[in-house]
């Protein structure tokens, strides 16, 4: 990473070089910091993968509009990051911030995605009056003549019901499907929910006192293995969760 100087809400014109990169933005309050970091690097961090911020921060710099040049001063970086020292906000906004995706990485990223989501309906739906899976080229061309949307960024699993939904209006699929009592505890709800509402139907759902959630899901039985990954990741491993016969 290059070096910098400490000045504040500098213009400093992009070069030709900076123009092949990308950006990481955050907003706070209303504030807006940037950085210029390297794509496929950079993709790979939000990816969670073993990637060092210094092999994804090309410039030391946090900018207010990096397409502009103008640096955020020293005073927003000492309230929002608690030191005006560029390299270190820049770290924050690189783990905080969203990632402008380059017009490759997205059309990459969201075909890889429409690939895993065809792929696991031929897997786990059929047609009713045939009993047999849908062929993928079928399913494809449902999707695109349903105009269904594929977020790059959510997992296959947690896209699936939208997906299904929007299938079924012109696309005949049926599921086998399972039933889960899921229970976790208050601190875990919240996020729990939607989790469950993104991947089935709540069937009951129940507060306790505390403030722990208790509730019967239905989801489609190829879709079990992944819910469970989900709640173990955001739960550290806290919810509890059996199949209801």
């Amino acid at each position: 990473m290059s070096g910098f100087g400490h000045g504040g809400g500098e213009y400093r014109p992009r070069t030709r070089e900076q123009s092949k990169l990308t950006t990481v933005r955050l907003t706070l309050e209303g504030e807006h910091f940037e950085i210029l970091v390297n794509p496929d690097s950079a993709l790979s961090f939000k990816q969670g993968k073993n990637v060092e911020p210094s092999q994804v921060i090309v410039v030391d710099e946090v900018y207010a509009d990096s397409g502009k040049g103008l640096r955020a001063s020293s005073e927003k970086l000492k309230r929002f990051f608690g030191s005006d020292d560029h390299s270190k906000a820049a770290i924050e906004v690189l783990r905080r911030g969203e990632l402008n995706l380059t017009q490759e990485q997205r059309k990459r990223l969201t075909e890889e995605k429409r690939r895993a989501v065809v792929a696991l309906i031929s897997k786990n739906f059929v047609d009713p009056k045939t009993s047999l899976p849908h062929p993928p080229l079928r399913i494809e061309q449902a999707m695109q003549d349903a105009r269904v949307t594929i977020d790059p960024f959510r997992d296959v699993n947690e896209q699936m019901k939208a997906v299904i939904d929007e299938l079924r209006t012109i696309l005949p699929l049926k599921s086998e499907r399972v039933r889960l009592q899921v229970k976790v505890p208050a601190q875990y709800a919240g996020q729990t929910i939607g989790i469950l509402k993104n991947f089935g139907d709540i069937l009951k759902e129940d507060w306790g006192s505390d403030g722990g959630l208790s509730a019967i899901v239905e989801i489609p039985a190829g879709g079990q293995p992944g819910l469970l990954d989900r709640l173990g990741s955001t739960t550290k491993g806290a919810a509890q969760a059996s199949v209801v016969k």
